[in-house]
Formats: structure tokens, C-alpha cells, sequence
């Protein structure tokens, strides 16, 4: 469990709340607009209504308790800057802030986030491989160069083991686990034999997972 500080209560920061509560962390929600504040105070341990770009606000906060620091500012970038650097002076061990431009990310690099999240160009790149590829189910981006897919098994595999297929060798592509029915079985090995009720979830380069599942 961790001690976060979420600052800016839009519809991305909720979400954000959503998910920590469900992981079980300690979240203080920060936020200009008191209704945002009052409808987040149910699925956070505190909320409080505050100016992030005020110094003597955010040192009250006791910044340097926090674990992270979530920075989803998304209306108004100048403010989302100025609360970033501000974080990183009063110490805090973590600063993760939102981007909604190739050029704020660097900004906000540039200014005190360890991390940057770019939610608007991360969910365009799943959409435009989800929805353009029927057998692509899901894809999770590791780096600038690998990613996680989940995806059919292609009908030549079918009635075939993992090792007669040799992918990894062929291709530099890992089948990580199979899944099945919404359940995913991690226990892979040269013996597995592949079906078509089956998705598998493979790890590997772009281009390789392109070449591979013809992408």
C-alpha cells in the first residue's frame, strides 16, 4: 500500500481515484473546484480544495510523505508546470504528471516529472492497432519498441505445440501465457498445444509481433 497525492479531479484523475482506492492505497485528492473535492471525498482517504500553484499550500500538504505524486491537471497547463516544479522543490520523492502534447511532455520533464503520462496519445495508439487488426484483442506498449499483445492464434498454429513452433527463435517473441474463457494460465511450455479457443499474450518488438501476426 501506498501513500499517494493526487492533484486535479477531472474525469482522468477520477478514474485515476477509482483505481488506487481498488488497489487498496491511501489517496489524497487535491483539487481548485469543491465539487470536484466533494464527489471524490467517498473513494479517497482525504480530499481537501487548495491552489497547487500556491507554495505554502502544497508544503502544508507535507509533500514529502507522499510515496507519488499525480499530477492530472489537464485545463490548464501553465498550472500544471508551476504545481510539478513546485512538488520536486518541496521534495517529493515521485512526481508523475499528464501531458496532452508532444511538447508538454518535454516541458514537464524539463520542470521536475520523474514520469509523464500522455493518456489522449496512449489510448489513440491502442485504437489504431485494436481496431484495424480483427485478431488483435488487446496490446499493452512496453517501451518506444516492445509491446505486449493478447491475440488469436493464427489458423496455421492450430493442433501445434509452442516448441514444434519455435516462435521464439524465428521471430524474438515470447509467449508469456495463454488465456482462456477470461482466465490467463502462465504455466507455457514447449509441450503447450495450441487451439482455437485460446488467445495467446506474447511479448516482443514491434516489428517482429508486425512480421509475426502480420500487424
Amino acid at each position: 500500500m501506498k501513500n499517494i497525492l493526487l492533484i486535479g479531479l477531472g474525469r482522468f484523475g477520477r478514474h485515476i481515484a477509482l483505481q488506487l482506492n481498488k488497489f487498496g492505497h491511501e489517496v489524497m485528492a487535491v483539487d481548485s473546484n469543491e465539487e470536484r473535492v466533494n464527489k471524490i471525498l467517498p473513494i479517497v482517504t482525504n480530499a481537501q480544495i487548495g491552489d497547487c500553484t500556491n507554495a505554502e499550500f502544497l508544503k502544508s500538504l507535507g509533500i514529502g510523505n507522499f510515496d507519488v505524486c499525480i499530477v492530472t491537471i489537464g485545463e490548464n497547463f501553465q498550472n500544471s508546470l508551476e504545481t510539478t516544479s513546485l512538488l520536486k522543490e518541496l521534495g517529493a520523492k515521485l512526481v508523475v504528471s499528464r501531458a496532452e502534447r508532444d511538447v508538454q511532455e518535454k516541458f514537464l520533464l524539463r520542470n521536475g516529472a520523474d514520469e509523464v503520462i500522455y493518456p489522449e496519445k496512449q489510448v489513440a495508439n491502442w485504437a489504431a492497432i485494436r481496431y484495424t487488426a480483427d485478431h488483435i484483442r488487446d496490446y499493452i506498449e512496453v517501451d518506444e519498441a516492445h509491446a505486449i499483445f493478447e491475440v488469436e492464434v493464427p489458423k496455421g498454429w492450430i493442433g501445434k505445440t509452442v516448441g514444434e513452433l519455435d516462435i521464439r527463435r524465428k521471430y524474438s517473441i515470447n509467449i508469456m501465457a495463454t488465456k482462456e474463457n477470461g482466465k490467463i494460465n502462465m504455466a507455457v511450455s514447449p509441450e503447450t498445444v495450441l487451439t482455437d479457443k485460446i488467445t495467446l499474450l506474447v511479448l516482443g518488438a514491434y516489428k517482429e509481433l508486425q512480421k509475426c501476426f502480420r500487424i
